[in-house]
C-alpha cells in the first residue's frame, strides 16, 4: 500500500491505492483524523504597501528573517519576499516576481531558498514562515529521511525542496520555525507585502 508522511505529525501513513486511482492528481498530506488545516486569510482585498503595514502593525518578534510567497490565483502569476530584521529594523530586504504559472507553495518555497541564500553561513538567527507546509517539510526528521522518496516524479515541488533542505543544513546556526501568518505579527505582514509588490505594480 502506497506510503506517506503526515504534513501535520510528520508521522508515516498509508492510502490504498483505489482511493489514489480515482484522482492521479491528489497528493495525501496527513492522517484522516487530523482536521484540514485553515487557509491563510488575506487582511485586505487590496494588498497593503510596506508603509501602510509599518503604521498599521507595531506588534510581533522584532528579530529574525521573515518571508512569505503566494500566488494569485493559485496556479498563476506570483511572488516571494523576504526581510531580515534586528531589533526592529530592517537590514535588508528582497522580493521577486514569478509571471507564469506557478502556486503559493512553490513560492513560499522560493522566498526561504531565497533567504537562506543570502545568509552568511555562519549566521545565527530564525527565519520564520507562515508556512506549515514549508517549515514541516524541512525541519520533520521522517519527512527530510524519507519524503523525497515518497513523493511522485511529477511533483513539481521536489527540486525546490532538495535545494531548500540542502541550504537549510549549510545554515546549522538558523533555525526555520513557524510564525502564523496575517494575525498582525507586524514582519510577517510587512514579508507579505513584499510577496505581494508586483499585484500592486501591475493592478
Amino acid at each position: 500500500m502506497p506510503r506517506f508522511i503526515c504534513q501535520t505529525c510528520c508521522a508515516p501513513f498509508e492510502v490504498g491505492q483505489a482511493a489514489l486511482d480515482k484522482d492521479p492528481d491528489w497528493q495525501p498530506k496527513s492522517h484522516w483524523d487530523h482536521p484540514p488545516r485553515q487557509k491563510k486569510e488575506k487582511t485586505a482585498a487590496r494588498p497593503l504597501t510596506r508603509a501602510e503595514v509599518l503604521a498599521k502593525y507595531p506588534n510581533g518578534p522584532d528579530r529574525g528573517v521573515f518571508t512569505d510567497g503566494s500566488a494569485a490565483p493559485n496556479r498563476g502569476p506570483g511572488g516571494w519576499g523576504w526581510v531580515w530584521v534586528e531589533h526592529g529594523e530592517i537590514h535588508d530586504e528582497a522580493h521577486g516576481h514569478e509571471p507564469d504559472t506557478t502556486t503559493n507553495n512553490q513560492m513560499e518555497l522560493r522566498a526561504l531558498i531565497e533567504a537562506f541564500t543570502m545568509l552568511p553561513a555562519d549566521a545565527e538567527i530564525e527565519v520564520l514562515s507562515d508556512s506549515w507546509y514549508c517549515v514541516n517539510m524541512i525541519t520533520c526528521t521522517a519527512v527530510a529521511r524519507e519524503r523525497a522518496g515518497g513523493w511522485r516524479p511529477t511533483d513539481a515541488n521536489l527540486d525546490l525542496v532538495r535545494k531548500l533542505r540542502t541550504l537549510y543544513v549549510e545554515h546549522p546556526g538558523c533555525e526555520l520555525k513557524w510564525i502564523e501568518g496575517h494575525v498582525g505579527n507586524r514582519w510577517n505582514e510587512y514579508a507579505d507585502s513584499l510577496a505581494t509588490a508586483w499585484k500592486r505594480s501591475v493592478r
